[in-house]
């Protein structure tokens, strides 16, 4: 009997989690009694030449009782200022196929209408390109049967989605992964020492996170930079309360450098005979 596999019911139910107004009945993976062939049945369904059997390895190979297709029927959401429906929604996940995006390399084909009046089929295999009027107000999605038996998980390209238009979070983290990132953020922002992990940085900015007394840290720490800032800070005070005009310096320095007829000559006439009175008497003294 064909049932739905967990990989695709998963991909379901995200899809009526998120999207408000979305009808159950709408979303579908597993063909009514009498639907025989095709993606939305599994091997007791399947008939002769079944092109979603024989048209690639993956899906022969892959075949099992389940159905490996999915069904979105219409709906209208408003998110980030704009309107998404069904339409939006079929001609995003065909651009991502045609991307090769790693997220949708496990679809086969996508049959949607891109604005309500044509239907159209894209198709990884290229083998198909239209679809019957029931696409105009739902999109059919078929899975390469190898992926739902190994029950790889289908909801990556959705979620991606849902996450793009403003219905989901931008996280693939759990709950418990959200509280432990922001413990470690709050933890790494504090440094003065309020909690073990402040303390630590603290030590080691300081320094001091070895035991062994005799160990030099080969690196600045902020011990050594407030030793050599404290030092510098002394060096500058000293020198800016040193007079650096050493007059008597001057003007030894200068006269070492002029003749007696250098002097003479630099000296007034009315001053000369005051100078040659002082040093006559100096020379007798």
């Amino acid at each position: 009997m064909t049932t739905a596999p967990a990989n695709l019911l998963a991909v379901r139910q995200l899809l009526l989690d998120t999207i408000r107004g979305l009808d159950p009945a709408a979303v579908g993976i597993v063909g009514d009694p009498a639907h025989r062939g095709g993606y939305h049945t599994g091997s007791d369904r399947v008939v002769a030449n079944d092109y979603s059997v024989v048209e690639s390895p993956r899906d022969s190979a892959g075949l099992t009782l389940h159905a490996s297709a999915l069904d979105v029927g219409t709906f209208s959401v408003r998110s980030g200022g704009a309107t998404h429906d069904l339409r939006t929604f079929s001609t995003w996940c065909v651009a991502q196929c045609r991307a090769n995006t790693a997220d949708s390399r496990d679809l086969r084909e996508i049959i949607y209408s891109p604005d309500g009046k044509v239907v159209r089929r894209w198709d990884r295999l290229g083998k198909r390109s239209t679809g019957d009027d029931s696409h105009l107000w739902h999109t059919h999605f078929s899975f390469f049967r190898d992926c739902t038996k190994a029950g790889r998980d289908q909801t990556p390209l959705f979620r991606r989605y849902l996450t793009g238009i403003g219905l989901l979070e931008d996280t693939d983290m759990t709950p418990e992964e959200h509280v432990w990132l922001e413990t470690v953020h709050k933890n790494l922002t504090v440094l003065d020492g309020r909690n073990p992990v402040g303390q630590i940085y603290t030590r080691m900015a300081m320094g001091e996170d070895h035991t062994d007394p005799d160990f030099v840290v080969p690196h600045p720490t902020l011990k050594s930079l407030g030793t050599q800032l404290a030092s510098l800070q002394t060096a500058l005070t000293a020198l800016a309360n040193k007079d650096l005009t050493d007059e008597s310096a001057i003007v030894t320095g200068v006269l070492a450098g002029l003749t007696p007829e250098k002097i003479a000559a630099a000296i007034p006439p009315t001053i000369a005979r005051q100078v040659a009175d002082e040093l006559a008497k100096r020379l007798v003294a």
